[in-house]
């Protein structure tokens, strides 16, 4: 893992970020032929899409969630670019979509998926890490100093600082 960054630093990001969580969750951890191919099936995904920047995929972070689940938080360049990927018959997703839909309709509920896309407009978002290696969003497009973007969630949202002066 990288070492941590001292101190308080924001993501350097700009412009609109499109946020795309896919997971899966085992429902039966006995049924190996329904989830170990699905769960298999993300990582050459992820390799193609790392290795082909013009994809989109700014970056992505895998994490474990409630017990039966696993995810992936990914960072895009636009949903134009995503939803390309997603469609494209050349790339690893399509045939990974296709064998998954097959197994599905075998497995009888053994396995689940998931995703949700979200599409923040620039200045909808903001970040703060503190002493903590690149993450997530910041792990994506670099980070910066905070007080480049405001010492406050506030300040770095746009937002004024409401008074409680009369």
């Amino acid at each position: 893992m990288s070492e941590p960054i001292e101190g308080r630093v924001t993501a350097a990001a700009e412009d609109e970020i499109v946020v795309f969580l896919i997971g899966l969750r085992i429902n039966n951890f006995t049924a190996l032929r329904s989830w170990v191919p699905a769960a298999r099936a993300m990582r050459p995904m992820i390799k193609e899409l790392a290795r082909e920047k013009k994809n989109g995929l700014l970056g992505y972070q895998a994490l474990l969630g409630l017990p039966r689940v696993v995810y992936v938080v990914q960072y895009w360049e636009s949903k134009e670019k995503l939803l390309a990927y997603a469609s494209a018959p050349d790339k690893e997703h399509r045939p990974a979509w296709g064998e998954f839909n097959r197994r599905l309709r075998q497995g009888r509920g053994k396995v689940g998926i998931w995703h949700e896309t979200y599409v923040v407009p620039a200045g909808s978002y903001e970040s703060v890490y503190v002493n903590m290696p690149a993450f997530g969003l910041g792990a994506a497009t670099g980070v910066v100093p905070v007080g480049r973007r405001g010492e406050r969630a506030a300040e770095r949202l746009g937002l004024q600082r409401e008074s409680s002066a009369p």
